[in-house]
């Protein structure tokens, strides 16, 4: 409980901070939001998005889950891409990826998890559409961590099939499909170089 109280603490000091740096922030930033990026990344606490990008509230709106996918039945993840395409005018989605990624491990290993598995599935997709590629290198840690890349690339694919984002196309919106991942290791971000600006691409 301590621990909590902990964090209630912290967060009055921050604001306070906030407010003492730039009056008036939390008054302007409750009257509303206009992030231009949708990231969508892994649930993993060691990747908070504004942390490791530096944006303050309201820069990015936000959707995370196990190993950052995108899949066509969850409706949590489809209901964010149609607010962020259709209300909030987003001009970029990113779609990140980590090494180390744990979901992604898992979906190598097939251990058995329960509830997860059928979630895990969606990467042993992507896994055997590139065994070849992946098995050929060199240990386990350089197929993990090309899975990890793959999986983001396999994402990607699936928010320019989204049905939101082709009729935001279709309509001349200005939005762009980005992938990326984050290196623990390091703290960097790196760019697949995998950047869709419409349906041709």
């Amino acid at each position: 409980m301590n621990k909590l109280n902990d964090l209630l603490e912290s967060n009055r000091n921050w604001a306070e901070q906030v407010e003492a740096e730039q009056p008036g922030f939390f008054e302007n930033m409750a009257k509303g939001q206009a992030p231009e990026v949708l990231w969508i990344g892994c649930a993993d606490s060691r990747v908070p998005p504004t942390t490791i990008t530096e944006l303050p509230p309201g820069a990015m709106f936000v959707h995370r889950n196990i190993a950052n996918q995108v899949v066509s039945t969850d409706l949590n993840c489809q209901s964010v891409i149609q607010y962020a395409v259709q209300a909030l005018k987003v001009k970029h989605i990113v779609v990140c990826g980590h090494y180390g990624c744990g979901g992604v491990a898992a979906a190598m290993n097939e251990p058995s998890l329960g509830l997860i598995e059928d979630w895990l599935d969606h990467i042993r997709e992507t896994y055997k559409a590139h065994a070849e590629e992946i098995n050929s290198l060199e240990d386990v840690a350089a197929q993990q961590r090309r899975l990890c890349e793959l999986n983001v690339i396999a994402q990607v694919g699936k928010v320019c099939g989204n049905e939101f984002v082709k009729k935001a196309w279709d309509n001349n919106s200005p939005i762009s499909v980005h992938g990326w991942i984050f290196d623990l290791a390091s703290g960097h971000l790196k760019d697949l170089d995998i950047t869709a600006n419409g349906p041709a691409e």
